[in-house]
């Protein structure tokens, strides 16, 4: 086993390299991936209130991963479970995630639920809709979205839980104590720096605030 070594670190850099250090999966394993949602699979999409959604610019090969929130059951499954649609609600409006999916229409969805050691994954193609017959299902309080994602599934399957017992995630007791992470504003104030006008510090806390009345 060889590794290239550049002042005492070792680089994994080829294929070869990387599978003498992790063994091929079982058959089982590397193959369980399918291409629409089973029965079980919606009912865990249904449960679930967040999910992750990756994008990447093919032009520049920058990524981005946003958070999305919905209460449970706003991942619609429609085309007979191959393709799932959500609802793209209001943000900062930089589009990072919609701008990439124009240049490079690949997205991987990381479906989690409170309390579950699983996650649940998905590849696919994903296409802007501004209009679709389930708009009006994609109402939260009333309120339906000006634009929304469909995700046509690649690969749909379950992630093994390792990562959530080895991080206690769900423990309450390993929680940080309250006050001891800093709070967005803090955070806003200090990637912005003494050179930013106070009024940026300032929005990034009337928005900390109208999140948590959310």
């Amino acid at each position: 086993m060889a590794t290239r070594t550049d002042d005492e670190i070792s680089v994994v850099d080829t294929h070869e390299l990387l599978r003498e250090f992790v063994k091929e999966p079982p058959p089982a394993i590397a193959n369980k991936a399918i291409t629409a949602v089973d029965p079980q699979s919606r009912l865990f999409i249904e449960a679930s209130p967040f999910f992750l959604l990756s994008t990447t610019d093919s032009s520049d090969g920058s990524l981005d991963v946003s958070p999305r929130g919905d209460p449970p059951g706003s991942v619609l499954i429609v085309n007979e479970g191959r393709t799932l649609v959500f609802g793209d609600r209001k943000g900062n409006r930089r589009l990072d995630s919609l701008r990439n999916i124009l240049n490079h229409p690949q997205v991987a969805m990381l479906f989690m639920v409170p309390g579950s050691n699983d996650t649940l994954r998905v590849n696919g193609t994903a296409t802007i809709l501004s209009s679709a017959p389930y708009f009006e299902q994609l109402k939260i309080r009333g309120k339906r979205p000006d634009l929304a994602v469909a995700v046509d599934i690649d690969e749909l399957y379950l992630h093994c839980a390792k990562a959530f017992l080895r991080s206690q995630l769900w423990q309450t007791e390993t929680w940080p104590a309250a006050g001891t992470v800093p709070s967005a504003g803090r955070i806003a104030k200090s990637q912005t720096g003494s050179k930013t006008p106070e009024t940026v510090f300032n929005t990034a806390l009337k928005l900390e605030s109208r999140f948590r009345k959310y």
